[in-house]
């Protein structure tokens, strides 16, 4: 069995981290506590700050002593960060702190593989975590009360969070499908042709779905990158409408990155390429008014992506796409990119889909490895889901 490591700034939080420390050891746990604070410590840690800052690039010189506290975090949740990843025997981590110590523990969880245990103990945890979670396993749990010393209340909320951790790193995980696992990429409006290609693929993969809002291509593409992928079924690559369009679920710059840095196979399309994604009518930014909307729900409004529009993205995916010399399958559904891009559906507008599919022919450069495919198919006709099916198994 591993150790549980318990983090937080030992020069605020000493107390908090010792009575969190003795509830998972009372439970059974090993437990190694870890300082990552940036002034002189009040409890003694089995691993000092002054370990942890060492593994900044420019030595702990740039983190402790520091007059400015901004640069100090900073600089130590770099550090925690390169420090987590020399860790092998971590059998959970479990962090406590405010603003600050929230930013340097969970730079360190982020580190961690997917599927090891990470609770952090937080005064943000009921606010905007996406900061502190990215694309990661983090359980965030609200602090309630400021981390400021012990009280009633948040001596019950640090039991509870120590007892959790102790049961997760009790128990190991089931080790789950003995099959190669395969990322797939969808939404709402192409559920029917991803569900039909997970179907047709599960007896040979584990397959496992995302929900393409950003986060879910992110992670997709973290797990290719961490060589826990063993291909891509790409059909929902609409992240990139709201990168390039301002939308509130963009991909990053880094969009097929990992697909090209990886090789591994890769079949693509165009899924739901027709729509970028706002909040409530009234955060459509002033630049779009008079654009073709549809009211997803009173919180998510789509707007459709007009020609020209679709032109830029098509060239900027075949250029992304041009990047990647492994095994590259891109299927073009004639008929429609998503439930709305259907004849009499709201975003229905074969000119915008010909800018689209014209942009993407002309910028992919075709190579025995990289090829382009145009199928007089809807993106969710069964047909299609079997094209998709059969073009990864051809590449596999």
């Amino acid at each position: 069995m591993g150790r549980v490591y318990v983090v937080g700034t030992a020069d605020t939080k000493g107390e908090e981290m010792a009575f969190l420390a003795g509830v998972i050891r009372a439970a059974g746990r090993s437990v190694v506590t870890i300082d990552v604070g940036t002034r002189e410590a009040a409890f003694a840690t089995d691993i000092s700050a002054d370990s942890v800052a060492a593994h900044h690039p420019d030595g702990a010189a740039a983190i402790l002593g520091l007059d400015d506290r901004g640069t100090a975090v900073a600089g130590m949740s770099a550090a925690f960060a390169a420090f987590a990843e020399t860790l092998d025997d971590v059998a959970g981590m479990i962090g406590l702190g405010g603003g600050g110590g929230t930013a340097i523990v969970t730079a360190g969880m982020r580190r961690l593989p997917y599927g090891v245990p990470k609770v952090m103990v937080s005064t943000l945890a009921s606010g905007d975590t996406a900061p502190y979670v990215d694309v990661s396993d983090i359980i965030m749990v609200p602090a309630v009360t400021d981390i400021a010393g012990l009280n009633g209340l948040s001596r019950v909320i640090l039991h509870n969070a120590g007892q959790a951790i102790a049961g997760m790193a009790g128990v190991a995980a089931p080790s789950g499908e003995d099959k190669p696992a395969l990322g797939l990429t969808m939404f709402g409006v192409t559920t029917p042709c991803v569900t039909a290609i997970a179907d047709l693929l599960r007896a040979e993969h584990d397959c496992m779905v995302f929900h393409a809002t950003g986060t879910g291509g992110r992670t997709m593409e973290k797990l290719a990158d961490s060589a826990m992928l063993s291909g891509v079924i790409d059909i929902t690559t609409t992240e990139v409408c709201d990168l390039l369009l301002d939308g509130v679920l963009p991909a990053t710059e880094d969009r097929f990155g990992a697909i090209a840095r990886t090789g591994i196979p890769y079949v693509g399309s165009v899924g739901a390429l027709d729509m970028v994604n706002f909040w409530a009518p009234d955060t459509v930014p002033a630049k779009y008014a008079g654009r073709k909307l549809y009211k997803h729900n009173p919180n998510v409004t789509l707007m459709r992506t007009s020609a020209e529009e679709c032109a830029r993205i098509g060239t900027w995916i075949g250029e992304r796409l041009n990047l990647c010399d492994g095994p590259v399958r891109f299927l073009i559904p004639e008929k429609g990119v998503s439930a709305l891009d259907i004849e009499g559906g709201a975003f229905f507008d074969p000119e915008a889909n010909a800018a689209l599919f014209t942009a993407l022919a002309t910028t992919l450069e075709q190579t025995d490895r990289r090829r382009i495919t145009r199928l007089p198919l809807h993106i969710n006709d069964p047909e299609f889901a079997e094209a998709a099916a059969a073009a990864f198994k051809e590449i596999a």
